[in-house]
């Protein structure tokens, strides 16, 4: 190049964007700007990153309801999965029982009894002490009716019976609601427009075949009538039926959008690695946030249940009992942030995670070499997984985040179980790389001759 040419960007002192030699003070002040404009661009995408961290970890907790309530009430499956332990709670049957007992003790008229009984008694010529005496009888009839009620009502409520009784009947009924409020042409309960129908056309053709059988033979040519009876007409129901809508969207949409939300977060903030654990870390103590709210809840709702309405421990196993997919749920999501948070730690420069690091390399490098020892070399295939570990780590982990993802309600032992098994897939890669020693490590390996 001639002296004097600057139109090759590689002219010492030159900018990239041109030929043009700068002086020092030139030099100076262009890296200055150029420092000035990273900082500013650094502080904005600082800032953008916080923003949209604040906006996650205060939907978090509020996606995580949203879902939780939207399949109680969209989900008749998840509806009575929630319900059908509260027929076999002793606590709800001792409730069960006495409402019923009490409500039988008291349609049976026991001083009409007694009375018709004096009557008899009278009338048949009796002593007038013995037909006095028949109103000490009062107190233990009612007793005994009491004792023969409790009693048969008790075999009743804790039979299976009546716990497949209760399923159906919850299930019917939740249906009915779904039906209603989705507007749903299906189910005994519609709705149309705004009235709620009863559909009676399966059980009119029932009665009708149940006559026939009988030897009823003309019921068959009976008319259909009018299959459909309106119960009630409201202008609320679409109303309902909105808020219903509403419900699905955010209880489908809400958990979708805090997640991207959080992975925007994380892609913003100029240390990913680092966002990433305060991103996980912030989750986390939303649903710790979470788990206290339910048990503040969980004692408003115990303090206002009056005692004679429903006893408390029973009270209490119905709170427990709706709301313990909401709980496990939390639970799940908080194990996950921490172990995200871990995860997340263990690959930065912490001087803890350099010694994990640095002792799981040397557990697999001697469990590689004991194997290579005994001659179970892995050749191409070993050579391929060391020089593609980063690869080979990233789509373990992605799998494993995969399967609970579209595991459909993973619990604590479900992550546990997940994270267990991306743990051993990744010791299994790092021995099997770890068994392929180069030729010189190989040359002086157990079990071969030294040339």
């Amino acid at each position: 190049m001639e002296p004097g040419n600057t139109s090759g960007p590689s002219q010492p002192g030159g900018t990239p964007e041109s030929g043009h030699v700068l002086t020092p003070q030139e030099r100076a002040e262009y890296e200055r700007l150029r420092r000035a404009a990273g900082v500013r661009h650094r502080r904005l995408r600082k800032a953008g990153a916080a923003v949209l961290l604040l906006v996650t970890l205060l939907l978090a907790p509020l996606a995580v309801v949203a879902a939780w309530v939207d399949e109680e009430v969209a989900d008749t499956d998840r509806y009575v999965q929630t319900v059908e332990p509260l027929a076999s709670d002793p606590d709800v049957q001792d409730v069960v029982i006495d409402k019923l007992t009490a409500q039988v003790v008291a349609n049976v008229d026991v001083q009409a009894v007694t009375d018709s009984l004096k009557k008899v008694l009278s009338d048949a010529g009796a002593p007038p002490r013995v037909v006095d005496g028949v109103d000490a009888l009062t107190g233990p009839l009612r007793s005994a009716v009491q004792a023969v009620a409790q009693r048969t009502i008790t075999r009743v409520v804790t039979s299976d019976a009546f716990q497949e009784t209760w399923v159906i009947a919850n299930r019917q009924a939740h249906a009915a609601v779904v039906n209603m409020l989705t507007g749903s042409t299906e189910g005994a309960v519609q709705a149309k427009g705004d009235t709620i129908q009863l559909d009676l056309g399966t059980v009119i053709d029932d009665v009708k075949q149940r006559l026939v059988d009988a030897g009823f033979d003309k019921a068959s040519a009976i008319p259909d009538p009018d299959k459909k009876i309106t119960l009630f007409r409201t202008d609320k129901l679409s109303e309902a039926q909105d808020a219903m809508r509403l419900l699905d969207i955010m209880g489908t949409w809400l958990p979708v959008l805090t997640v991207a939300l959080a992975a925007l977060a994380v892609w913003t903030a100029p240390g990913h690695r680092v966002m990433l654990l305060i991103t996980a870390l912030g989750i986390g103590v939303m649903m710790v946030v979470l788990l206290v709210g339910l048990a503040v809840v969980r004692r408003i709702y115990l303090d206002a249940v009056p005692a004679s309405t429903l006893p408390e421990n029973a009270a209490a196993t119905i709170y427990d009992t709706f709301v313990r997919f909401l709980r496990d749920s939390t639970r799940t999501l908080l194990v996950v942030s921490l172990i995200t948070a871990l995860a997340a730690y263990l690959y930065g420069p912490g001087r803890a995670a350099r010694a994990v690091r640095s002792l799981s390399q040397r557990g697999a490098t001697a469990a590689g070499e004991a194997m290579s020892g005994a001659g179970l070399r892995t050749g191409a295939a070993g050579r391929w997984l060391a020089a593609h570990r980063s690869w080979t780590t990233g789509i373990a982990i992605g799998a494993g985040a995969l399967v609970l993802v579209l595991w459909n309600h993973p619990t604590v032992g479900g992550v546990a179980l997940v994270v267990g098994l991306v743990l051993v897939a990744l010791a299994v890669m790092a021995v099997l790389a770890a068994a392929n020693p180069t030729e010189g490590e190989g040359a002086h390996a157990p079990g071969r001759a030294v040339p």
